[in-house]
């Protein structure tokens, strides 16, 4: 059985204990995805795109319903007399509420939270979604862009990051003895062939390419994003060598980090992440149009819990003759994203949560990291909207072609001290997207190498990987990024069948836990 209560924040086995079938399959495929980008990008669009369309059209929505059930059986466990079980074998929380709240908030967040908080609101309102229908860019468009936002990245997408995924590692791995890694999630359906075949390794290699590109491609982005916020505010140019250096800086400031460990540079990295956006959004709330703010907030989750059913399950709009529509480029892009992520995130979830109960863990991330981010996507999106609504063109002339980082700074330099806060968020979008960096290093380290705490050359080796993937696709243009963005959504169609049995295993481990209660 696995145990780390007392054990040092450092790697305390070598590197023969790396599984090399799967770090030769995962490392391999990311070799050939980066190659053949440099041979022919055409050539890999062309694969991605249809990938992506089939992806859309058969499994979208499965994908649907998974994170709907998800969700909906996260709230049933939450009322179970089981859910007051302590995880993990450790009798108290290994982390402080403040400092483990702060590790899950930077991880959604951190894919994207910041560029994506000032453009989805703006581009939802400029165009409103099809579901609701509301003639664009009024007043009348401001709940249902807000809403629809909620729902990207809202109770479903949080809840797939590790609500029933979570509770299920924590009993295999602290209380079976089973791996930390996704092929744990097939235990149920398949047993020791799970942990010991060729299904496992098929499960592993899956999560990892998909958490690879989920994390690849915000790095990238964050080199495009903030060389062109540095053109911007200081004249630097944007050019290649300035996406480098970013994407350089960001690799040694999460790899550092990674191989640190939970205890010290993880879990203070995330610390000062939160720290910083709470004070730019309270100045944000207090400066900005805090009364329009908060009429937003409240309005839009209002629009959000009323059609929160007709939002999941819509269809209206899925794309015809195979044509991917506005459902594939939203909502079925964003629940590919995430679920990419589902599995290694459960596992850094499960790894900082030791000692919290079932109900703590589906309440934190089902419930109250929604809620937070919500107000996140009010308090930045809905100051965008407000601008734009005062001085048309103020926010959406920037925004044109959809260029998120440009939406970003027309919102923030139209605040007071609107120069310090556009560099402040440079800085907290590079320090967001290095914590993701930093856990999912060291989640693929832990998935990699079977143990808690993985030896430093495998966390350097994926932290650099990384880096050197995203350095690769920026230099055949911005359009390398974005393939890997659609090729999110491909590699969530194997990963979403590995968080299938998590809808009733989680069930009937809280149920379990409920009888050995009162027994």
């Amino acid at each position: 059985m696995s145990d780390t209560t007392n054990t040092p924040e450092a790697p305390t086995q070598g590197l023969h204990h790396i599984n090399k079938p799967l770090f030769a399959a995962t490392g391999g495929f990311i070799a050939i995805f980066c190659l053949i980008a440099l041979y022919d990008l055409d050539l890999l669009s062309a694969m991605v795109d249809g990938s992506f369309a089939f992806s859309a059209k058969y499994f979208g929505l499965y994908w649907q319903l998974l994170l709907l059930a998800t969700f909906l059986i996260g709230l049933v466990l939450v009322v179970l007399p089981g859910s007051k079980a302590i995880m993990g074998n450790l009798a108290a929380p290994e982390f402080p509420v403040f400092q483990w709240g702060a590790m899950i908030m930077c991880t959604l967040l951190a894919g994207g939270g910041v560029f994506w908080a000032a453009g989805e609101p703006m581009a939802h309102f400029l165009s409103s979604p099809p579901y609701f229908g509301a003639e664009s860019a009024t007043p009348q468009a401001v709940n249902p862009a807000l809403a629809q936002s909620f729902m990207h990245w809202g109770f479903l997408a949080w809840a797939i990051l590790g609500a029933l995924t979570t509770i299920m590692l924590m009993h295999y791995h602290y209380e079976k003895g089973l791996p930390l890694s996704p092929r744990t999630l097939l235990y149920p359906v398949f047993g020791d062939k799970a942990i010991n075949g060729p299904i496992g390794l098929i499960a592993d290699a899956s999560c990892i390419i998909a958490v690879v590109a989920g994390t690849v491609g915000p790095i990238g982005f964050l080199g495009l994003q903030v060389s062109y916020g540095l053109n911007a505010l200081f004249g630097i140019p944007d050019s290649f060598g300035t996406q480098a250096a970013v994407i350089l800086g960001l690799v040694a400031i999460y790899t550092i980090s990674a191989m640190t460990g939970l205890s010290r540079g993880i879990q203070l990295l995330s610390r000062f992440n939160v720290i910083l956006a709470a004070a730019l959004l309270l100045f944000i709330l207090v400066a900005g149009p805090t009364a329009f703010i908060l009429k937003g907030f409240f309005g839009g989750f209002a629009t959000y819990l009323t059609d929160f059913f007709g939002m999941a399950l819509y269809r209206g709009d899925a794309g015809l003759f195979g044509e991917p529509g506005w459902l594939s480029w939203w909502t079925v892009f964003f629940w590919g994203w995430f679920l990419g992520y589902g599995p290694l995130m459960a596992m850094f979830i499960a790894r900082i949560s030791r000692g919290r109960s079932i109900r703590s863990i589906v309440i934190m991330l089902s419930i109250v990291a929604p809620i937070v981010t919500a107000f996140w996507f009010t308090i930045v999106g809905g100051t965008g909207i407000n601008y734009e609504l005062t001085t048309p063109g103020s926010v959406s002339a920037a925004f044109e072609g959809f260029n998120l980082p440009a939406a970003l700074l027309a919102i923030t330099q139209q605040l007071p001290m609107g120069f310090l806060v556009s560099v402040l968020f440079l800085i907290l979008t590079t320090v967001f997207v290095a914590t993701t960096g930093d856990s999912m290093t060291y989640v693929i380290s832990v998935a990699m190498s079977n143990e808690d705490l993985p030896a430093l050359p495998v966390r350097l080796f994926w932290g650099v990987a990384m880096g050197i993937m995203a350095l690769i696709l920026i230099y055949t243009g911005s359009g390398g990024v974005g393939k890997l963005q659609s090729f999110i959504v491909v590699t969530a169609v194997p990963v979403s069948l590995v968080l299938l049995p998590s809808l009733w295993d989680a069930l009937r481990i809280t149920l379990a836990k409920g009888r050995e209660a009162r027994n």
